[in-house]
């Protein structure tokens, strides 16, 4: 049977262990998304200065990769917090300890990502159960890469049996810092609405439309919007995020032990286990 978390009591005693990290979650947390803001740059001026043919397909091998390495890069920082919770020391370079199975772990987030849309195909609803259903998958194959994709993917759905309106209304509890963290966005794509309306109003056609959607937001071009974003929200995200991250493994915690299902333990290099 699920068991009750007190999310408030949580919280608190998350905040009290990122204390004591000997490595700082801010400083982590700075390293991790200031990789993802400068990726990001990259996209967005490869797609500004690379367009059609051979430079169009660089531009979409960029994209690809920077997502690929985002993903990386996120499960590293779900390992260094995984870390914090059971005491142990960390580095920074525990960011990019996730690259040792990137393709695992690209599988499994693909895996995830189709049956997420295929329950989404019925209706809104189905799809976010099934987003909470597989919620866990991932933090299963950090805990034991040696495990497969559907193994990961099965368990979850176990452990997450009476828990998923629990993850729902943690969701909830940082969405005020999460609206916090998209403000630029929420800003630049209204810029760029209203452009499109006024377009539109005036009788515009379709070349006016697409001319008014490239027009520069507040005379500002798309990569500094792009900057202002990652920035932005990296420097929100430095007060909750690893926060959030860490409570999150409180409810992991709790489903692989009311469940009784959590992943074996990691098999080692050495032939006699030592």
């Amino acid at each position: 049977m699920a068991e009750k978390l007190d999310r408030r009591a949580l919280k608190d005693a998350v905040c009290q262990l990122l204390a004591q990290a000997q490595v700082s979650p801010k400083g982590m947390t700075a390293l991790y998304l200031g990789i993802v803001a400068a990726l990001s740059l990259v996209v967005d001026l490869s797609g500004s200065f690379l367009a059609g043919g051979v430079a169009g397909g660089i531009a979409t091998f960029l994209n690809i990769l920077s997502m690929l390495v985002r993903i990386t890069l996120g499960a590293g920082f779900t390992l260094y917090c995984m870390a914090i919770r059971r005491g142990e020391r960390t580095e920074y370079l525990t960011l990019f300890d996730a690259f040792s199975f990137v393709g695992k772990l690209i599988g499994l987030t693909l895996v995830t990502s189709l049956f997420i849309w295929l329950w989404s195909m019925l209706f809104v609803i189905p799809g976010i159960i099934a987003a909470y259903r597989y919620r866990f998958a991932t933090l299963n194959l950090l805990e034991n890469p040696d495990i497969g994709v559907m193994e990961a993917l099965e368990m979850s759905k176990r452990q997450t049996y009476g828990y998923k309106a629990q993850l729902f209304a943690l969701d909830l509890s940082y969405f005020g810092w999460g609206f916090l963290a998209s403000i630029p966005a929420v800003v630049y794509n209204a810029a760029v609405q209203m452009e499109i309306q006024t377009a539109v109003l005036n009788g515009g056609g379709l070349a006016a439309i697409q001319a008014a959607a490239a027009r520069p937001v507040l005379g500002l071009p798309d990569a500094v919007w792009g900057l202002i974003v990652s920035l932005w929200g990296l420097a929100v995200s430095l007060f909750y995020l690893p926060n959030y991250q860490c409570v999150e493994l409180d409810y992991f915690d709790a489903a692989k032990r009311t469940s009784g299902v959590s992943a074996p333990a990691a098999r080692l290099d050495s032939p006699d286990g030592l």
